[in-house]
């Protein structure tokens, strides 16, 4: 029987009670307030664990944001897609936007020349504009950085004449190669240099304050950084009581209790809870009997989707490292640490280490220690038959 359900699991879908973030929207309004008045302001990074709610919380400042009329476009970097190519269509709509305006539409060839050198140079794919071969070698550049920013600084002139602001809104930043980043720190820092009304609010996994300040030193004024972390206990009770309230359901304080216990306050896994414990209650008042005949249900969702999907693009190698991390038994844990448990040196680990970083199934914290991008990661691992069957090799 199909019963309305009123908790959303999903990667990035918006809850029907967005808990928590509430100084982050509040506070980050106020600078797209000043692009609107053509005030450059710094751009946003947030940070976090998989499932605190990075990307529901920029699709919601997204919609913030157009709702006062700046030009948004959202962007999600892939490891095996290019953001060059996503950058130069989401520059060539603003132009578009531009054109509808009569009086603005000389303000448009300035800005599509730099696109077109920045894609017939850097973008692989590249089926967007039709060139002559002359054309070609007329737009073709050597350097992204000059390039990229060139383009930023066309669009940010005529986001300024034309009072139309821009903000970029890029998820899972952590998978931007090195040379791309360095590009997108240096166009936007010359962009904010000259006063043009343009923003990134970015998100990605906790590596990236480490990406950032590597590709270039003055990243640190440029961007205002925010963590993104699991719920308060006061945070996780409305996250989990408000959306059933509207069905005329309640929870007794046992059962959110639990529910944040066995949760820790992780956004995404207290829908998956809550989601499975109202479509299997049928009484108004949800209890922490309920809870408990819902919790290895839970457990089988997050094993078979949020955690399996992340442990299968681990090689043999990465695997075995994982194996390793979680064996250190407090997390996290030294390099040298799983390099014991693995029999082996700490040089002949590194190369998986950087994979599986790169993977964002690892992030480094402090010096020489790693930790889970995914949070309950180790219990899973300890619930799998194949590690139990390597503890015993």
């Amino acid at each position: 029987m199909f019963k309305i359900n009123p908790y959303r699991p999903g990667a990035g879908l918006m809850p029907t009670y967005l808990a928590g973030r509430d100084e982050d929207i509040e506070n980050i309004e106020g600078l797209f307030d000043a692009l609107n008045m053509n005030i450059p302001t710094q751009s946003i990074i947030f940070s976090g664990l998989r499932g605190v709610g990075k990307t529901v919380l920029i699709n919601k400042l997204q919609k913030i944001a157009e709702d006062k009329n700046v030009f948004c476009r959202h962007i999600e970097v892939e490891e095996r897609n290019d953001f060059i190519s996503q950058i130069a269509a989401c520059s060539q709509a603003f132009l578009r936007k531009v054109s509808t305006k009569e009086k603005f539409r000389h303000l448009i060839q300035k800005p599509l020349d730099a696109i077109k050198a920045l894609v017939v140079s850097f973008d692989p794919n590249e089926n967007t504009f039709s060139l002559s071969l002359q054309e070609r070698e007329l737009y073709q550049s050597n350097n992204l950085t000059q390039s990229l920013t060139e383009v930023f600084t066309t669009i940010g002139e005529t986001a300024y004449k034309s009072e139309i602001p821009i903000c970029f809104f890029i998820d899972e930043i952590q998978y931007m190669k090195s040379e791309e980043l360095g590009a997108l720190i240096a166009a936007l820092h010359r962009t904010n240099q000259l006063g043009y009304p343009i923003m990134v609010i970015g998100a990605g996994l906790p590596k990236i304050y480490k990406m950032l300040s590597e590709e270039k030193s003055y990243s640190e004024r440029l961007f205002l950084y925010k963590e993104i972390s699991s719920l308060t206990e006061e945070q996780a009770k409305k996250a989990i009581e408000i959306p059933a309230q509207k069905f005329g359901v309640a929870y007794a304080s046992n059962a959110t209790d639990r529910i944040i216990t066995l949760t820790k306050g992780y956004p995404f896994f207290i829908q998956q809870l809550c989601q499975i414990v109202y479509q299997n209650t049928a009484e108004k008042i949800i209890e922490e009997k309920h809870i408990d005949l819902c919790i290895n249900e839970f457990y089988e969702v997050l094993d078979s989707g949020f955690f399996r999907v992340r442990y299968e693009r681990c090689a043999d190698s990465d695997k075995k490292f994982i194996f390793a991390m979680v064996k250190c038994g407090e997390l996290p844990c030294t390099i040298s640490n799983i390099a014991q448990n693995l029999h082996k040196t700490v040089t002949s680990i590194s190369t998986t280490r950087a994979q599986l970083i790169s993977k964002g199934i690892i992030y480094p914290i402090r010096y020489k220690e790693l930790d889970f991008t995914v949070p309950e990661f180790s219990g899973y691992i300890k619930r799998l038959e194949e590690y139990n069957q390597w503890l015993e090799e």
